[in-house]
């Protein structure tokens, strides 16, 4: 049995598709078992409850071959690093209590630096927590930008016509789409072949600008020409606040985009590269369709 984190996210629910398609018995964790219904439908053992409590989560890892851990995003959150720190405490005590013996955690590019990257200082610091346990295999995946995050600027491209954010806009940021991460941690957990300590680097084709997937989109969704433009900081702020962000995360994930721009967050020549193979262009058409239906 594989258990896994944070179902109804990105890479979460690839994760448990795939797995359960492959024939795995899989226990997914939510916040609230409503949230999990579809999937419980299909056969799949939902479990819910608050990941920043180690006994629930010692509950949901019990009997679990393997499990998938990462940290669900807690924007309202303001101590947002705190809020890091106790879901891992939790994740690493459940899987002393239980002696797990394999996880796949989501971590980032970037990881490997204690300070500068905004929420990314989080992951680098669960990292840190789980190499402490002994006798764990730890396969740690750090992904590039996600595609996804482009779900977060359709509004602003309807109504103004142009693209925007914190990033550079013709710096190559390394990207890839929650689909192939699913697909590659699916596959890693249902080997369970690794052994030791892991890191893998997970990629999409090609690196891109913020500048060359503002072109890609515009021709998509019927505005060639689409313009990327680096807003101000401070409106950068404001905008992630009146979205619902607590000011200091807003201001993290403002760091967050300076080191991209200062090219901070990138593969490192120690660890094995993987790439998938979804290109920005074909995702672009389901960012499209939700663009139609704003």
């Amino acid at each position: 049995m594989i258990t896994i984190m944070g179902a109804r996210g990105n890479t979460g629910a690839a994760v448990a598709a795939r797995l359960h398609e492959a024939g795995e018995k899989v226990r997914i964790i939510g916040r609230s078992v409503e949230h999990l219904e579809i999937m419980s439908k299909h056969g799949i053992e939902p479990t819910a409850g608050d990941v920043t409590d180690a006994g629930f989560l010692a509950t949901a890892f019990r009997g679990a071959e393997a499990v998938y851990a990462l940290i669900p995003p807690a924007y309202d959150e303001p101590d947002q690093l705190g809020h890091y720190a106790r879901v891992t405490a939790a994740i690493a005590e459940a899987i002393r209590k239980n002696r797990t013996p394999r996880v796949v955690f989501l971590s980032s590019l970037g990881a490997e630096q204690p300070a500068g990257t905004g929420p990314i200082v989080g992951l680098h610091r669960a990292e840190e927590r789980l190499l402490e346990l002994p006798g764990l295999h730890l396969l740690i995946l750090r992904p590039g930008y996600f595609y996804e995050n482009h779900f977060a600027t359709l509004g602003l491209i309807k109504a103004r016509g142009v693209d925007g954010g914190a990033i550079a806009p013709d710096v190559p940021v390394p990207t890839i789409a929650a689909a192939d991460i699913g697909a590659f941690a699916a596959d890693a957990l249902r080997a369970r072949a690794f052994t030791g300590t892991t890191v893998r680097q997970l990629l999409g084709p090609r690196d891109l600008t913020m500048r060359e997937t503002a072109r890609i989109l515009g021709a998509r969704v019927g505005r060639p020409g689409l313009d990327y433009v680096q807003v101000p900081d401070s409106d950068f702020v404001q905008g992630l606040v009146a979205m619902g962000f607590a000011e200091p995360v807003a201001r993290a994930f403002l760091e967050m985009a300076h080191a991209l721009s200062a090219g901070r967050v990138a593969p490192l020549p120690d660890y094995d590269v993987w790439r998938g193979p979804t290109t920005f262009e074909e995702f672009s058409a389901t960012l499209a369709e939700a663009y139609r239906e704003l």
